[in-house]
């Protein structure tokens, strides 16, 4: 019984480790520029001084993907409200406010399965902040040293576009008010200019030239040779001498008119007749095979017994 439930798991998970193989699998890429925008939720952690509500980040990005690494240069707008302690002149009163804040980072980051359809990516920054001081007072007003973390995963739509999920920790060194640590979600779109360059497909071989070939017809019954073959046949022996160094296949036919037997003989006669034809045109006999195909090889087809001109042949081919 356990064997079977193992044995139906495991073809279950099959086509779902065949898929997730082909998603993860890299796949051809090509470097680039990239631009995008992102936008998600973020979380200023609370702490002894504030009590902050979920904010909100939007932001874009221009970068270069080095197929595996990546650089880019990213801001980012971040706004939190929340409740905390202000100072209204020594005396401290519970308010309800508002903390923004802008980064501009340089991230380095990493894509684990370049050029697959789903890739891991890991990746740090840092850069400058402008932040509130305090939950209320003046906008943007202080400027801190900013640093991240990032884990994500990115979806390759095409070789151009690609949709980015990833979560990270932000932070600052604090403004004198509260702790800026952050945690963002962030889910952005991305676009990679170029085309990957398409491989030059080889130009189409040229279509091999047939071998010379030549055709000797006979009379019926007969194997002897008319004026008008022998003129094909010095044709065919000029053709054996351009080429040079080649072979001569001369395969005899016959029509339907005789037994089977017999009209292999004939065929073998005729295509002896044409060899020794050759041979005073001065191609070696060496050079030179004979084969009979009887009335196996008709150029017409006919019923058998019927008398055919075209079926009466012997071929001549040079290669």
């Amino acid at each position: 019984m356990k064997v079977a439930l193992f044995a139906a798991a495991a073809l279950v998970a099959l086509p779902a480790a065949a898929q997730a193989q082909s998603l993860f699998a890299p796949g051809p890429s090509n470097p680039g520029f990239y631009i995008g925008a992102e936008g998600g939720l973020n979380w200023l952690l609370n702490n002894n001084n504030y009590n902050m509500d979920l904010g909100y980040a939007v932001g874009g990005v221009a970068g270069y993907d080095f197929v595996g690494p990546r650089i880019e240069l990213e801001g980012v707008f971040r706004s939190n409200n929340g409740s905390g302690t202000a100072n209204f002149g020594n005396v401290f009163s519970n308010v309800r406010g508002r903390i923004e804040q802008l980064s501009v980072m340089a991230n380095l980051l990493y894509d684990f399965f370049p050029g697959a359809t789903v890739t891991p990516y890991i990746g740090a920054g840092a850069g400058v902040a402008f932040a509130d001081a305090a939950i209320n007072g003046c906008s943007l007003c202080s400027t801190q040293f900013a640093y991240q973390g990032i884990v994500g995963l990115g979806y390759n739509v095409s070789e151009n576009f690609r949709i980015n999920l990833d979560g990270r920790y932000y932070a600052t060194t604090s403004p004198a008010a509260y702790s800026n640590n952050n945690v963002t979600a962030m889910l952005g779109l991305t676009y990679k200019f170029g085309q990957p360059v398409a491989a030059v497909a080889p130009p189409p071989a040229a279509p091999s030239a047939a071998p010379p070939s030549f055709m000797v017809f006979f009379d019926w019954d007969r194997a002897n040779l008319s004026e008008q073959a022998l003129g094909t046949i010095r044709q065919a022996a000029q053709a054996y001498k351009t080429k040079g160094n080649a072979r001569i296949t001369t395969t005899g036919h016959a029509d339907k008119s005789g037994s089977d037997g017999y009209n292999m003989a004939l065929s073998l006669r005729r295509a002896n007749t044409v060899k020794d034809a050759l041979v005073r045109e001065g191609v070696p006999a060496t050079a030179i095979a004979v084969v009979g195909r009887g009335e196996a090889q008709p150029m017409v087809q006919t019923a058998d017994g019927v008398r055919e001109p075209q079926n009466r042949r012997v071929e001549i081919v040079i290669q």
